[in-house]
């Protein structure tokens, strides 16, 4: 008779002592995060600008090699050569200043991606302390879980907690 209470006390011991688990989808809610949509169109519009500065320096570089193609006609072919190599040169330079800009605002918009990502596991892991949780699983593209139960599914109420203190 004892056994039996020793084992039902033990049982009773370890059903109160289940792991609390919830998962989260990363990707719902990484696309539903404000700040997220907020830093990517920064730097997205960072990169438009550049590209657009771009186009406009092609544009003139064009208009200026169509002036030099005409001026040109009156030339030595030895001077003609040297305006062109001229021309080439500012082409190139100015190409690869673009081309650095383009790069340092993308290393920029990954270190605030980086950043964020941080931050979000840091509000998942403050959520899981304060809610009791003992394990949150991240699913979606790439995630640890393959199945969850809906009633365990901490998406939405994460992306509230996220986007409230995002807006303070």
């Amino acid at each position: 008779m004892k056994k039996v209470f020793g084992i039902l006390a033990l049982l009773a011991i370890v059903a109160c002592n289940q792991d609390k688990i919830g998962y989260v989808d990363n990707v719902k809610m990484m696309e539903a995060y404000q700040e997220k949509i907020d830093v990517e169109a920064k730097y997205q519009a960072k990169l438009d600008k550049i590209r657009k500065k771009g186009d406009s320096l092609s544009q003139a570089f064009q208009l200026e090699l169509q002036m030099l193609q005409t001026k040109v006609q009156n030339m030595s072919q030895k001077k003609a050569q040297e305006e062109y190599q001229l021309l080439q040169q500012r082409g190139q330079t100015v190409g690869q200043q673009l081309q650095q800009e383009e790069q340092a605002a993308q290393m920029e918009g990954q270190a605030a991606m980086d950043s964020l990502i941080k931050k979000v596991k840091g509000e998942i892991s403050e959520y899981g302390k304060a809610n009791g949780y003992t394990y949150i699983l991240g699913g979606g593209e790439g995630g640890s879980v393959l199945y969850g139960d809906e009633t365990k599914n901490l998406t939405d109420a994460l992306v509230k907690v996220l986007n409230d203190k995002y807006k303070q």
